[in-house]
């Protein structure tokens, strides 16, 4: 007979017991941790000890909106100002497809090479639906991101002014305080960002392209009066002969434009951002020009002029800010934009009714 009280041996048996996957008390110091931000000084500290990391948290901080960071913002700032000042900083613009980043990439590359440090401060345009950025800068400069005398920080452009990342300026002082010598900042090429680059740079460098129908009917007069220099890239292979006939044009006309203050005379050159052929003579331009420069005392002047005219585009963004986010203000503002859409109120009356209420209040 059948004993059916006798157990299986398939019987599954109660294992050892299996510990946490996690330590709940490591996992609370690694989330306390991310959420503990280092002090003002010591991101200075690693700042002027070239310490990257430091030096891309306080950018963060630099780039944020959220008003609880700005006064430490400020701190890192003027803390990195006494360090700052010694670079050479290059604004290069061109209008989408001219080839910035791939001409970046061979320019930094060649100045790294020279023993340069390179920073490089791209402007990514945003969308406008979701803000994002459309462009990636250090996936298009892959050679350039693993040099480890090179730093490229790309912002997106967000909503301000020619699409111009609204604390550039900020990061190119912590930048120098942390020790690069050669600041490039690149434009988007659209709107008005050439102008809000030129306020910030010693050397304004144009890029442009042969073959595309504009050398003479794209000419921005105002770009071009910025233009320290104009280079014609993509200058390889068909385009050789095309850019040189574009050279020509430009130095035409060139030499329409009334003299600048510096005493420097624009010039045009031909380089192949592919074949590096030409790079090394846009770096030999760019020195000449700051020999010419340093030696009249324009360079220090242009400096001085460049901080004043900061200091007041940041009291007007401060202003415009608080202006915007005063409670009267939201809550008087859909009130007055209804008013004048139906009529009842003309603009300028609507304004003055708002910054009535503002300087009230």
């Amino acid at each position: 007979m059948q004993n059916n009280n006798k157990k299986s041996a398939l019987t599954e048996k109660d294992g050892i017991p299996q510990p946490e996957s996690f330590s709940k008390s490591a996992l609370e110091k690694i989330v306390e941790s991310r959420k503990a931000q280092p002090s003002s000084e010591d991101l200075v500290k690693g700042i002027l000890a070239k310490n990257i990391t430091a030096l891309s948290r306080a950018i963060t901080l630099v780039e944020s909106t959220n008003p609880e960071h700005l006064s430490k913002a400020n701190e890192i700032i003027n803390a990195c100002l006494p360090h700052a000042n010694q670079s050479i900083r290059i604004g290069i613009t061109g209008v989408p497809g001219v080839g910035k980043s791939t001409f970046i990439e061979a320019f930094g590359t060649t100045l790294t090479s020279l023993g340069k440090k390179v920073a490089v401060l791209t402007i990514d345009p945003s969308s406008t639906i979701s803000h994002g950025s459309i462009l990636g800068d250090k996936t298009r400069m892959e050679e350039l991101v693993k040099d480890t005398n090179a730093y490229i920080r790309p912002s997106a452009s967000g909503e301000t002014l020619g699409g111009v990342a609204r604390k550039t300026r900020e990061t190119i002082i912590l930048c120098e305080a942390a020790g690069f010598d050669t600041i490039i900042i690149e434009t988007v090429g659209v709107g008005q960002s050439e102008t809000a680059v030129h306020s910030m740079v010693d050397f304004f460098l144009l890029l442009k392209i042969s073959g595309a129908g504009d050398e003479l009917q794209g000419i921005k007069r105002g770009i071009m009066e910025m233009a320290d220099a104009i280079v014609i890239n993509k200058a390889d292979g068909d385009n050789i002969a095309k850019a040189k006939l574009a050279k020509t044009e430009f130095n035409r006309a060139l030499h329409l434009f009334p003299a600048k203050k510096s005493g420097w005379t624009p010039t045009v050159a031909t380089c192949s951002s592919i074949t590096k052929e030409g790079i090394i003579g846009v770096w030999q331009t760019i020195s000449s020009y700051f020999e010419l420069v340093q030696a009249n005392n324009y360079f220090q002047e242009k400096r001085k002029e460049q901080n004043q005219y900061w200091m007041m585009e940041t009291i007007n963004e401060q202003l415009k800010n608080s202006f915007y986010n005063h409670p009267e203000i939201i809550k008087l503002l859909e009130e007055n934009k209804k008013a004048v859409a139906n009529d009842e109120l003309s603009p300028f009356a609507a304004a003055m009714n708002l910054l009535n209420a503002y300087f009230k209040s």
